[in-house]
């Protein structure tokens, strides 16, 4: 009699490729991140796609790099010492001419350039020259919302990053320790949570210099609080289970048993609630600039780009490139949460 032959046991799979399995699942979620992820490597070179600086060109038989290097319009027989203006027909001329050439960025306008060879008055609409059209200071619309959309999403990310390690480390003191340290803590956040934060702001705006770091600290006073509570709600099921039991009766710390034993199974919270935090953090900082509050004029912003077309109804380019710009960011990063937090369900299976 043959022997049967033994099942082949299916490999194992790591939880991290598990839930990894189950967000390729969700289309919607996994091409929003990759959409995303282009999305923002784009803003990140936002000063080889969108730029009033060539490159790199070549005049009177020598290479020059005026994306790096500041030369003076004499450098290219003009007249004066100050930084050539690569804009100019006369600058454009000289590198055209003579066996030189010279290589532009797809978009030749940074987000502070003013285009003084305009054909129209600004506000003006989209043309050939500027895709999106201008503001009313003669800014190219494109290039404040790359350079403004790179703004955003690293104001989002610093705000996420600070909100959740103040978020992770109050809540587990609280659901871990608990007694009179967690009454401490829910004490003092009712207190805290209860200040009037746009009126602070407002106070801190008129009192101190309108800057990104300044705006990063106050909102990351109260931006805490809400992923605090669901943290402090899983280390209370978890801090009595029997592993941690049998770690604490091991004689490990306290600190030993937080950190290797009760965060890691806490962080679901953290996880699912990241694409929605930095959303949040977008729409802060956006509503915030669009009131004045937000960071330094010369700085490009969102919101300053929704403040002009309020101002400038008739200029409609702004305000529709700047909502398209929003609504396609916003929607991106609810997709990628709703996956994530999809993935992260156990009842699922991939």
């Amino acid at each position: 009699m043959k022997p049967e032959h033994p099942v082949p046991l299916a490999p194992s799979v790591s939880p991290g490729r598990r839930v990894w399995q189950r967000f390729r699942q969700s289309r919607r979620g996994y091409w929003s991140l990759v959409i995303f992820i282009i999305l923002f490597a784009m803003s990140l070179m936002a000063e080889l796609i969108s730029n009033d600086r060539p490159l790199v060109a070549r005049y009177d038989g020598r290479l020059v790099f005026p994306l790096v290097h500041d030369y003076a319009e004499t450098a290219f027989g003009g007249d004066f010492d100050s930084p050539a203006d690569y804009l100019d027909p006369f600058i454009k001329q000289q590198l055209e001419k003579d066996g030189n050439w010279a290589i532009y960025p797809l978009n030749t306008y940074r987000y502070d350039t003013l285009n003084y060879f305009a054909k129209s008055p600004n506000p003006a609409p989209p043309s050939a020259d500027n895709w999106l059209g201008t503001d009313d200071r003669g800014r190219d619309v494109l290039a404040r919302l790359l350079y403004g959309f790179r703004v955003s999403i690293l104001f989002g990310l610093a705000l996420t990053v600070t909100g959740v390690i103040l978020g992770v480390v109050t809540g587990a003191i609280q659901g871990y320790f608990v007694g009179r340290t967690d009454l401490f803590f829910q004490r003092f956040m009712e207190i805290w949570g209860a200040m009037p934060e746009l009126y602070l702001l407002i106070i801190f705006a008129s009192i101190f210099e309108p800057s990104v770091l300044l705006l990063l600290l106050l909102l990351s006073l109260f931006g805490w609080m809400g992923l605090s509570d669901y943290v402090r709600a899983d280390f209370l099921r978890n801090r009595n289970l029997d592993y941690v039991q049998a770690a604490r009766a091991m004689g490990l710390s306290n600190g030993q048993i937080i950190r290797r034993h009760v965060l890691p199974n806490s962080l679901t919270p953290v996880v699912t609630f990241l694409p929605f935090r930095m959303s949040g953090a977008i729409l802060a900082l956006t509503s915030l600039d669009f009131l004045g509050l937000g960071v330094p004029p010369s700085t490009p912003s969102l919101g300053e780009l929704l403040a002009q077309g309020k101002n400038n109804l008739d200029a409609w380019w702004i305000a529709l490139s700047t909502f398209m710009v929003l609504t396609v960011t916003l929607l991106l990063l609810t997709n990628i949460g709703d996956a994530l937090r999809n993935s992260l369900d156990v009842r699922r299976k991939a």
